[in-house]
């Protein structure tokens, strides 16, 4: 199936929990903590938002939970569209999202995290290209995941995973299924490490794109 163009403004989507202390980066606590963990998603998402609002004319930010509007706008730029999640898994939070933000006149669109703290502007470019040829473009993670999907147009079928899916290994096997089964032509990007665990904080670390705001923050605090 050849990709069909969407006549909107090229967009990215960022889905991001608020920085609050014990319900973020919560494998991350044995390494940091509750606090340092709330610090350093603060500063995923500030980071996050400073490589897509360079690289695109609009922005969303789709926050969870519903009362953490406050807490994630100081880490976000003016101008970004803030979006409430809602749906009761990923997958239906992921579609919600990507409703709104086509119904806004957004297309092609980007959807990413704020996982992946060596995402570029380069990465963005290639997704966007990809999407110049295929209707999906699919940033794969190296924990079996993904770090990017990009559409052409909503197709949220490739979000309706069984709920017991996501966060496991399978999430990219299972999202490429749902494409080829719809017939959607899919373009790969190539992969990146989510930081999710300790194991994934200390190979981060020995990589010189890890911004030095993000590696000073996954240095253990020092204990009495």
């Amino acid at each position: 199936m050849s990709a069909v163009g969407h006549g909107g403004t090229p967009a990215i989507l960022v889905m991001a929990k608020a920085p609050r202390p014990g319900t973020v980066k919560t494998r991350l606590h044995p390494l940091l903590g509750p606090q340092r963990c709330a610090e350093l998603q603060a500063e995923l998402i500030r980071h996050t938002m400073a490589v897509t609002t360079a690289h695109t004319p609009r922005t969303y930010l789709a926050y969870a939970p519903d009362d953490g509007k406050d807490a994630i706008s100081t880490a976000v730029p003016a101008g970004v569209r803030l979006l409430s999640q809602r749906g009761e898994d990923l997958g239906q939070r992921l579609a919600a999202a990507v409703i709104d933000a086509f119904a806004d006149g957004a297309g092609p669109l980007l959807v990413i995290g704020t996982d992946a703290p060596t995402l570029t502007a380069d990465h963005l470019s290639a997704a966007f290209t990809a999407l110049q040829h295929h209707d999906v473009a699919l940033g794969p993670a190296l924990d079996g995941g993904y770090y990017l999907l990009g559409l052409r147009a909503p197709h949220t079928i490739l979000f309706a995973l069984d709920p017991q899916v996501w966060s496991t290994d399978r999430v990219l096997a299972a999202t490429r299924a749902l494409a080829d089964g719809e017939g959607l032509s899919m373009g790969m990007l190539r992969p990146l490490r989510d930081l999710d665990t300790p194991e994934d904080a200390a190979a981060l670390l020995t990589d010189p794109a890890l911004p030095r705001p993000i590696a000073a923050l996954l240095q253990p605090e020092e204990r009495p």
